[in-house]
């Protein structure tokens, strides 16, 4: 690796699934990296609990264990603090570690609602530090790839509509008490925890503009409540300008019937990606329209290297914005985030889905 590459010390808030993703991730070998990360500390509800994390999921770091999150916020070692705690808590994490002086990856979704996340930016703009939402999905290469062959290359003609859906099975009524998925005090529901990736491929496969330029659509949503939570969520995307279209769900009523992500129609064709979930696609393959009209060619495929998860791309990039003095990220700036949260809390007011926090 070159010495030149920039170097992230990382402070880790939470010990959760997600978060041990990420660490998993961050300590890969790989020839391809574009900075150095250093698993600096890790901070827990316990001591132990932070070691068990750390023996397991970075078992060559020597990070510092600490019982709490202040303590990591605290940490001088520490350059930036990944926040993978649940979506509930995220707007007073961010806000600590922002009042701590540190720069922060924030988990998705970004806060429970917009005035949320412009809190946390405002207090962002203040102490001058870096603020980033972890939309993992983003950053990866197949994605500045599709955009690419969708609005440089044309290879689809005009983009005029998309689909995805995000299938997760839940059996929120069998789920202890305690569980963040059968309370909204705590995000539950589809949208901020799954949702927000099909709404992210509308995003990204009907607007040509870059995210500090992108264009607000319009949405027309529909929820299903049971068990006192939101448990399907349909939403109609539309774009003013253009008229492109996107139809989107996400669900815990049933597991996923194929491995399709997105599918990208254009007036020349049409373009599948492919993978486990819409946030962990795998390859993508744009098929062409034939001559008589109606037939589509065999398609071509585009893989794409697996590394890890695919968290590390947003780490690299972080790591690149830090070095370089920069306080938000091309990919996902603030106003992005600002601009998902909002089209969500829209999709809440008209699918009849309040949080707590809404009310604050």
């Amino acid at each position: 690796m070159s010495s030149n590459f920039p170097t992230c010390r990382w402070g880790i808030v939470s010990t959760g699934m997600i978060a041990s993703w990420f660490v998993a991730d961050l300590v890969l070998d790989r020839p391809d990296a574009k900075a150095k990360h250093i698993i600096q500390s890790i901070g827990s509800s316990s001591v132990q609990k932070g070691k068990d994390f750390a023996s397991k999921f970075c078992p060559q770091s020597s990070p510092t264990i600490y019982g709490s999150y202040e303590e990591v916020y605290a940490d001088p070692s520490v350059d930036c603090v990944y926040i993978g705690t649940p979506i509930s808590f995220h707007k007073q994490n961010c806000l600590d570690a922002i009042a701590a002086g540190k720069n922060v990856l924030c988990e998705k979704a970004f806060t429970m609602n917009a005035r949320e996340a412009k809190e946390v930016f405002e207090a962002a703009q203040k102490k001058g530090v870096y603020v980033h939402e972890a939309m993992w999905l983003r950053h990866r290469p197949m994605v500045a790839k599709l955009r690419q062959l969708l609005y440089q290359d044309r290879v689809i003609g005009d983009v005029f509509r998309m689909s995805s859906d995000f299938f997760d099975r839940l059996d929120i009524p069998n789920l202890p008490e305690t569980s963040r998925y059968k309370h909204p005090k705590f995000g539950a529901g589809t949208l901020l925890d799954i949702g927000i990736y099909p709404l992210t491929w509308a995003l990204l496969t009907l607007d040509s503009n870059t995210p500090d330029n992108a264009e607000r659509p319009k949405v027309l949503a529909s929820q299903t409540h049971l068990h006192g939570v939101e448990v399907t969520s349909s939403i109609v995307v539309q774009y003013p300008s253009s008229g492109r279209q996107g139809v989107i769900t996400s669900t815990h009523m049933s597991s996923k019937p194929s491995n399709l992500v997105c599918r990208v129609y254009g007036t020349e064709g049409y373009i599948d990606v492919t993978g486990e979930a819409p946030s962990m696609p795998h390859f993508f393959t744009v098929y062409g329209r034939k001559e008589d009209y109606q037939t589509f060619d065999q398609g071509r495929k585009y893989e794409f290297p697996h590394v890890g998860l695919g968290f590390i791309f947003e780490a690299d990039n972080t790591a690149l914005d830090i070095a370089a003095g920069r306080k938000e990220s091309a990919i996902m700036p603030w106003q992005e985030t600002i601009r998902v949260m909002e089209l969500m809390d829209e999709i809440r007011k008209q699918g009849g889905t309040e949080y707590p926090q809404d009310h604050e």
